[in-house]
């Protein structure tokens, strides 16, 4: 069983009223791009990790970045919330982070100088 994320018939008619118009080449299949790039978002990846299953993690990326500046995933998600409800915004940060077990050690230590007094120092030197 594969952990990959697809979009399923009924979503794919609803959003397909929100896709641009192609112009003269055809587009590759808009259901495995999609659901690839809601795969990587979803998961936090680099495009370079996409699973081959999406195609191209280039391909990806392009759609994403033009659709995005189109404002196409914009007026997806406005188009898809019920109307009458209530407004609000919802902001999710997934931000973190690591440090080292050292770093907390890296405050004045007995001895050690103060950082104002270890730039007064430096610039009385000629080579700092």
């Amino acid at each position: 069983m594969s952990n990959l994320f697809w979009l399923t018939d009924e979503q794919m008619e609803r959003l397909t009223a929100f896709f641009p118009r192609s112009h003269g080449k055809l587009r590759v299949d808009d259901r495995r791009v999609l659901s690839g790039i809601i795969f990587i978002n979803r998961n936090g990846l680099r495009w370079c990790d996409a699973p081959k299953e999406y195609g191209p993690p280039k391909t990806l990326y392009n759609r994403w970045k033009r659709w995005g500046d189109l404002g196409v995933f914009a007026r997806m998600m406005e188009g898809l919330t019920p109307e009458g409800g209530d407004q609000k915004t919802i902001m999710i940060d997934a931000t973190y982070l690591k440090a080292h077990r050292t770093v907390s050690s890296l405050r004045a230590k007995k001895g050690g100088r103060r950082p104002e007094r270890a730039i007064s120092t430096c610039a009385r030197q000629t080579r700092c």
